[in-house]
């Protein structure tokens, strides 16, 4: 296994650092990370995934963009919605250039969800799995893609997360290739808050179903 640490000029010509983890020789898997702000490829939900990725022989993209750092603070949140979608598309547009890739799987938390949605416009992604983690559903754009989508996706949000919308989750469950779950007492960041037994049972639970989702013939 080798991680190859590489940067791309993103949107405004911003660096965008992205790792590439080859697992093994010429495979033809490869799973893609989009993070959230403030939530790194390296947060509990992305490692574990990863781990159990690896496993099963997928070579690794982790998309590193901080939309934390100064560069960005006096940008709008229409101007980080069309950095995360231009810089995504940046780093994938690379890492699949003369690539043997034909199987995918992607997972996207909060903000990556809106890159996410950008992406499954992309031919190459038809067949994709798709984890959403704590989608924004509020956004348009990332409802109409779920509600939509013909990929096999899995979806995770909390009834206490902030982005959390009742009549439009209940919208997904008429998609029959998504499977759509909403957590009890769960916050945006796939806690609960004041209580960290359970946050751990949570992202155990969270990490069991990827798991068999990953490995699912769907």
């Amino acid at each position: 296994m080798k991680a190859i640490n590489r940067t791309i000029k993103g949107y405004q010509d911003q660096n965008i650092s992205y790792t590439h983890v080859l697992n093994h020789d010429q495979t033809r898997k490869l799973a893609i990370f989009l993070p959230g702000i403030g939530y790194t490829a390296k947060s509990p939900l992305f490692h574990y995934t990863e781990r159990l990725l690896l496993e099963q022989e997928y070579d690794i993209l982790r998309i590193n963009y901080d939309y934390m750092n100064p560069f960005y603070d006096q940008f709008t949140m229409a101007e980080i919605e069309e950095a995360v979608k231009f810089d995504v598309k940046r780093v994938i547009d690379q890492a699949l250039k003369g690539s043997v890739y034909e199987k995918f799987f992607i997972v996207g938390k909060s903000l990556g969800t809106i890159a996410l949605a950008n992406e499954l416009e992309r031919k190459t992604f038809k067949d994709a799995k798709i984890v959403w983690l704590t989608p924004l559903v509020k956004y348009e754009e990332v409802f109409k893609a779920m509600k939509g989508s013909t990929n096999p996706a899995l979806s995770f949000i909390g009834d206490k997360d902030r982005h959390f919308e009742r009549e439009r989750i209940e919208q997904l469950h008429n998609n029959p290739h998504l499977d759509a779950h909403i957590l009890a007492n769960v916050n945006h960041g796939m806690d609960c808050a004041g209580d960290p037994i359970k946050s751990i049972d949570i992202l155990k639970d969270v990490i069991k179903d990827i798991q068999a989702f990953s490995k699912s013939s769907i």
